[in-house]
C-alpha cells in the first residue's frame, strides 16, 4: 500500500475530503516515503478540493441571490398590497357615502311625488268646485281670484316636477357612481387575492432558499466568512453614502439616553455580544411582529435604501455630524434615498429579510463610521 492511501486512509472526513493542512504535515514528515506519483496524488487532491470549495461559494453566492429575489419580490408584494387595502378601504369609504347620499334623495323623492300627487288633486278639486259655483252664482270677481289660485297651483305644479325631475337624474349618476364603486371594490378584492396567494407561494419558495443556505453553509469558518463578507459590504455601502450626502444638521449628540426605540419590542441579541468566532454584533437586534412599523429614531436624510446581504432591507438615516442609524431585516422600506424623514416617522414595515428566522430589526448607531452601543442612545 503506498503512502498516500495511508495518509488518505487515515484522514477522510465525514465527507470525503482530505485536511489540506494534514497532508502537508504528514508529507514534510515522511519526505522519504513520498514518491512523485503520490505528490502529484497530494497536489491533485488538494486543488479538487480547493475547486470544491470555490463551487460552494458559488452555490452560495447563487442561493444569496435568490433569497435576495424572492426578499425583494415579497417586499414589492407586502407594498401593493398595503397600497391595495389603502385603496379598498377608500373605496368602502365612497360606497358609503353614495349610499347615504342615494337614501337621501329616495327620501326626497318620495316626498316630491306626495308633494305633486297633492298639487294635482288640489286643482282638481278646487276646479270641481268652481264649475258647480260658476253655474250657481256667476261673477267676475269670484272667478279673477279661482283663475290666480289656478295660475299659483299650475306654477307649484311645474316647480315640483322640475325638482321631481332633478332628483331622479340625481337618483340615476348616484345608481351608476354606486355601481362603477362596486366593481371597483370588486376587482381590488380579486386583486387583493391574486396577490396574497403570489405572496404565500413567494415565503414558501423563500423559505426553501433559506433552509439551503444554512445546508450550503456546513462549518463554523464558513459562517464566519460570510458574517465577515457581510461585514465588509456594510461598511462598503455606508462610506459610500457619507460620501455622497453632507447633511446640515446637528447630529445626535445632544440626544444620548434620550433617543425613542425604533420598535417596541424586547432585544434578541446585544452590542458586542458574540455572533460568531471573533464576530460579535455592531449593532442590536430587536424582536418585533410582521410589518410592525419601524420608526425613524431623529430627524434625518435617508442615504441608502435598499437590499444588503445579511441584512436585508436596510435604510440608514444620516443627522449630521457624522452621526447615523441604521435599520435593517425589513419586510419593506416606505422611504426612499434622498427623503427627509421626521423623529417617530415611520420608514419601514419590521421583516425577517436577510435570510433571518423570524421578524426583527437589525438596529445601529454609528458616529464617524463607528459603532455605538444603541442602549446608551435609547431611552431607559
Amino acid at each position: 500500500m503506498g503512502f498516500l492511501t495511508q495518509i488518505s486512509s487515515g484522514l477522510k472526513r465525514k465527507k470525503g475530503l482530505i485536511s489540506f493542512g494534514g497532508l502537508l504535515c504528514l508529507l514534510l514528515l515522511n519526505p522519504a516515503h513520498a514518491s512523485q506519483a503520490e505528490l502529484k496524488g497530494v497536489k491533485s487532491e488538494i486543488s479538487r478540493q480547493q475547486s470544491q470549495l470555490s463551487s460552494q461559494k458559488k452555490e452560495l453566492d447563487k442561493l444569496q441571490n435568490t433569497l435576495k429575489q424572492q426578499e425583494l419580490s415579497i417586499a414589492t408584494l407586502t407594498k401593493e398590497i398595503q397600497k391595495t387595502e389603502t385603496k379598498l378601504s377608500r373605496a368602502n369609504q365612497n360606497l358609503k357615502q353614495f349610499q347615504a347620499q342615494q337614501a337621501t334623495l329616495q327620501q326626497q323623492h318620495q316626498q316630491q311625488s306626495k308633494n305633486l300627487q297633492a298639487l294635482i288633486k288640489t286643482y282638481y278639486m278646487i276646479k270641481r268646485q268652481n264649475a258647480a259655483k260658476s253655474i250657481l252664482n256667476p261673477g267676475d270677481m269670484e272667478q279673477d281670484r279661482i283663475s290666480q289660485y289656478f295660475q299659483h297651483l299650475a306654477q307649484a305644479r311645474a316647480e315640483t316636477i322640475e325638482q321631481l325631475t332633478a332628483t331622479e337624474k340625481q337618483l340615476e349618476q348616484k345608481n351608476k357612481q354606486l355601481l362603477q364603486e362596486r366593481q371597483k371594490v370588486s376587482a381590488l378584492l380579486a386583486n387583493q387575492k391574486q396577490k396574497k396567494s403570489q405572496l404565500t407561494r413567494s415565503q414558501k419558495q423563500r423559505a426553501r432558499t433559506v433552509q439551503n443556505i444554512k445546508h450550503s453553509i456546513t462549518s463554523d469558518k464558513q459562517y464566519l466568512a460570510e458574517l465577515q463578507r457581510n461585514e465588509v459590504r456594510l461598511k462598503s455601502e455606508i462610506a459610500k453614502a457619507a460620501k455622497r450626502n453632507s447633511v446640515p444638521m446637528d447630529g445626535l449628540a445632544r440626544q444620548k439616553g434620550r433617543l425613542p426605540w425604533p420598535v417596541k419590542g424586547s432585544v434578541l441579541h446585544s452590542y458586542g455580544s458574540r455572533q460568531s468566532g471573533q464576530v460579535v454584533w455592531k449593532g442590536m437586534v430587536i424582536s418585533a411582529d410582521y410589518e410592525q412599523p419601524v420608526k425613524a429614531v431623529y430627524s434625518g436624510k435617508v442615504v441608502f435604501a435598499d437590499y444588503l446581504r445579511g441584512y436585508g432591507m436596510v435604510i440608514l438615516l444620516d443627522h449630521g455630524k457624522g452621526d447615523m442609524t441604521l435599520y435593517g431585516y425589513n419586510q419593506t422600506l416606505l422611504k426612499t434615498e434622498g427623503n427627509k424623514v421626521k423623529a417617530g416617522e415611520t420608514i419601514a414595515l419590521a421583516g425577517d429579510t436577510g435570510g433571518q428566522p423570524q421578524a426583527s430589526l437589525y438596529f445601529e448607531v454609528r458616529r464617524n463610521s463607528k459603532t455605538q452601543n444603541p442602549k446608551s442612545w435609547l431611552q431607559h
